[in-house]
């Protein structure tokens, strides 16, 4: 990719110029991030920077960047988008391997494909970086035109844009991508003056089981220290990147991070960083990465040298609501997948991300399969809403909780 121009309307009036980057360090920060915002940190120009200068997202890794610039032929900036020919779908989240197999089996090859997302991250958020004053779904569609055309160019098979937000994701139906509908699991913050007081808003037994899970976590004289700005050091960095490595390759064979990635996030985005770590007779154990937002905590990473019963839970869960309410964020993101976060008061919420196939029977193809997974997601998540945690407004049909409905409910008899 050379960084040719490429022309689409945006409008009536005017036309924009599309053009590539073969790295993200050929625009300036500021240019980056004046379309970026601040809300969400993994759209950063740092931290896109920090996964290429690492070499954790590179050609050789299976991740190409290839992002998109929106400008007027007098070359101010209207919008920029994050863009990676891929190689494979690893690191990705959104599974599309079935497809992939599926278009080989027809005579098809899937591999490259084009994808704007963030690498290795199962984070919402914009994906279509519109600077200050203009038209979001113009912007969008003239910056999906510039991505048709790159796959068109190259003989990629297709384009993704994953885990965008909802509005974006109808920018991108307008514009003739495929909806696809998933789902994970977040905390909102109903105003909770402190973890008591979400402890409160549980069914009794929920309650209990927490409040038990969280003393038997740190019952082996472990203790617990949320880190994040000045307060790290390499030290703490070393350590969790221990327990990074040792859990990743136990669980998924090769972790995609390297050291050389959260040396530079350190050095640039330390004060965005929420590092929960967990120390047992002196020695750190275990820890967990999270990212700091505008109104949002998001959890990426956990690893640990030793096991102890539900520490995992406090420190990627817990402390995460814990340190969301004290701050007065809106929600916790926990990440990718995990159906146990349900009964810790993560409720399932949808999650999009939008695809358009090059070959036309592919197309139709996978748009019928949408429509019925569509379908499918939004009756599973219907039904997990079901088992919500919360407190009913009456007795719980399915337990008989004679405590659910009843606000001034307390756990008599139990200490802590």
């Amino acid at each position: 990719m050379n960084g040719r121009g490429m022309n689409g309307p945006a409008g009536k009036d005017k036309t924009v110029t599309i053009r590539t980057l073969a790295r993200i360090a050929e625009l300036p920060a500021a240019e980056w991030d004046r379309c970026a915002g601040t809300g969400n940190p993994f759209v950063s120009h740092a931290f896109l920077d920090a996964l290429e200068q690492s070499g954790c997202v590179s050609p050789r890794s299976g991740w190409q960047p290839t992002h998109l610039v929106a400008e007027t032929r007098q070359g101010d900036i209207l919008g920029t988008m994050p863009l990676y020919i891929k190689g494979h779908s690893q690191g990705e989240y959104i599974f599309d391997h079935a497809w992939a197999e599926a278009y080989a089996r027809a005579g098809g090859q899937y591999y490259p494909k084009l994808l704007s997302a963030v690498p290795f991250s199962p984070v919402t958020g914009p994906r279509f970086l519109v600077a200050p004053g203009q038209d979001g779904a113009t912007i969008a569609d003239a910056l999906l035109q510039g991505a048709r055309q790159l796959v068109q160019r190259y003989g990629l098979s297709s384009l993704h844009v994953n885990f965008l937000t909802e509005e974006q994701s109808v920018w991108a139906e307008e514009s003739g991508m495929l909806l696809r509908l998933g789902e994970q699991f977040h905390w909102e913050n109903n105003g909770y003056a402190d973890f008591e007081a979400f402890l409160a808003a549980l069914a009794s037994r929920k309650r209990k089981a927490i409040r038990k899970e969280r003393r038997e976590a740190v019952a082996a004289g472990i203790e617990i220290a949320c880190l994040s700005g000045d307060a790290l050091t390499d030290e703490h960095w070393d350590a969790f990147f221990e327990f990074y490595m040792d859990t990743g390759s136990r669980k998924w064979g090769r972790p995609y991070l390297n050291r050389d990635f959260f040396r530079r996030l350190q050095a640039t985005m330390a004060d965005r960083v929420v590092l929960v770590m967990a120390r047992r007779d002196g020695q750190w154990i275990a820890g967990a990465w999270n990212m700091l937002g505008d109104d949002c905590l998001y959890g990426r990473n956990w690893g640990c040298i030793e096991h102890h019963p539900f520490l995992h839970f406090e420190c990627c869960y817990y402390q995460a609501i814990d340190y969301a309410i004290r701050h007065g964020l809106a929600r916790v993101e926990a990440g990718a997948q995990g159906e146990h976060k349900l009964a810790r008061g993560y409720l399932p919420a949808p999650i999009h991300s939008s695809h358009w196939l090059a070959d036309p029977g592919f197309q139709d193809a996978i748009a019928r399969y949408l429509d019925h997974e569509r379908d499918y997601m939004s009756g599973v998540i219907a039904a997990l809403d079901q088992h919500s945690p919360f407190r009913h407004t009456g007795p719980d049909p399915e337990h008989g909780d004679p405590e659910a409905g009843d606000p001034e409910a307390s756990d008599l008899g139990e200490s802590g």
